[in-house]
């Protein structure tokens, strides 16, 4: 008889507020009180202080900013960016898009019990990976690999996130949103979030520009809100569980069992509890994020055993089985060699160029061309989903047809839709 899934993992209790806590968070929602650390509406820092982006009762200072984000044309492609599992055609596995939307709803849950702004952590969540390349963390490796190989500079799909809302589709977005947004890297784990104060877009600009030249700059980041410092846990929170689930669902893992927890636990729903809980319970009235130790311990632990028994395997097989490492030279070279060339029919110039400077409402055709081709290239690289990089890819090299994995019941084909000559 097969075991069920209760059979193969114990179930771990779900954390509550401590008594104490939850009665002064009823308290404040009661009397409509905030945090003295939320970051305010009224003082929110955009590039131009025009009239059209200023607060009104019917949107926020930062509901504003969410509403420019998902009207950006990058955000229509989250829907199909890799999140983990790439060349898989399923429409319940978790797609990019999808986990922007849990990791705001993360950081809403957790800043609204701490009397924080929802709607700046909801910006900041919903932004947060514009920036990333198809084929999730691989595809941003081989990009990167690339574009340093030519420049000696680094492609993250943060610091490129900030591009695309702040550069190339420019909606003077706020700097607390962008701020967020760079600093969300969910990768290095802390015990506690403490913010580091960024005043002016000057500050911006010359952060972004260390982390591109110098990648080890992009630990050093730290958000200048607790808004900030919310979305960067909570995007770890969203992702762990969730990819668990996928991994079940895919066959890759049989089931729970080989995770462990000493308090979190090791299901999706036990680990959004109890992570959620921990972070109020050990956050409120603080001027920091903070998480147990007893929650840190299991937080680093769970992260070990996701790469180890997901997230290595997946890159792997992705890497054996697509070959996508020379897919990305091979399509990077002809895209910089187009622009080299000046070959205006290329579909950098068609797909990309023209597009961009349509929809960008800041930058003009001949302000972009100016900048550095391989500049150009990651851009177009970078905003690419994964199916569109497989029809470029075959449209490219027609006898170098990349395949997509059939062994899923959801299969689609692929064929480079050309434009009108």
């Amino acid at each position: 008889m097969e075991k069920t899934m209760s059979e193969h993992t114990k179930m771990y209790p779900l954390l509550s507020l401590h008594p104490d806590i939850e009665k002064a968070i009823r308290d404040d929602k009661q009397h409509g009180k905030k945090s003295k650390y939320a970051f305010a509406d009224e003082n929110i820092i955009r590039r131009e202080d025009t009239d059209h982006d200023r607060a009104t009762l019917v949107r926020s200072a930062f509901e504003r900013d969410s509403e420019k984000i998902i009207n950006i044309p990058a955000y229509n492609r989250y829907v199909d960016k890799t999140q983990v599992f790439s060349f898989i055609k399923n429409d319940d596995i978790c797609r990019r898009g999808l986990h922007v939307q849990l990791v705001a709803r993360v950081a809403r849950s957790i800043c609204s019990c701490l009397g924080l702004n929802t709607s700046l952590a909801e910006a900041i969540a919903l932004g947060h990976d514009l920036g990333h390349a198809p084929f999730g963390h691989v595809g941003e490796r081989l990009l990167n690999a690339c574009y340093h190989k030519y420049t000696g500079r680094y492609f993250n799909h943060n610091v490129q996130s900030v591009r695309v809302m702040d550069t190339l589709y420019r909606r003077n977005i706020s700097l607390q949103t962008l701020n967020g947004a760079l600093c969300h890297n969910g990768e290095f784990v802390q015990k506690a979030l403490r913010m580091r104060a960024m005043n002016t877009f000057d500050d911006l600009d010359e952060t972004v520009e260390k982390c591109i030249s110098d990648e080890q700059n992009i630990k050093l980041l730290r958000p200048c809100t607790l808004e900030g410092c919310v979305v960067r846990m909570a995007d770890m929170i969203a992702y762990l569980g969730k990819d668990r689930n996928d991994a079940i669902d895919l066959g890759i893992i049989p089931d729970f069992s080989c995770f462990s927890s000493q308090m979190i636990g090791v299901r999706n729903g036990e680990i959004l509890n109890n992570m959620i809980v921990d972070i109020i319970n050990n956050s409120y009235g603080k001027d920091h994020i903070e998480m147990s130790q007893e929650a840190f311990n299991d937080i680093k632990e769970a992260k070990k055993e996701n790469y180890r028994y997901i997230y290595e395997l997946e890159g792997q097989a992705l890497e054996e089985n697509h070959n996508v490492a020379p897919m990305f030279e091979a399509l990077y070279d002809a895209l910089y060699d187009d622009l080299l060339h000046k070959r205006e029919t290329s579909t950098i110039y068609r797909h990309h160029i023209d597009y961009l400077c349509k929809k960008s409402q800041s930058i003009t055709r001949e302000s972009y061309l100016q900048e550095d081709p391989h500049q150009i290239v990651v851009d177009y690289i970078s905003s690419m989903t994964d199916d569109y990089f497989v029809r470029l890819y075959n449209h490219t090299f027609p006898r170098k047809t990349a395949t997509l994995d059939t062994t899923t019941p959801y299969e689609y084909s692929y064929q480079f839709i050309h434009d009108s000559e």
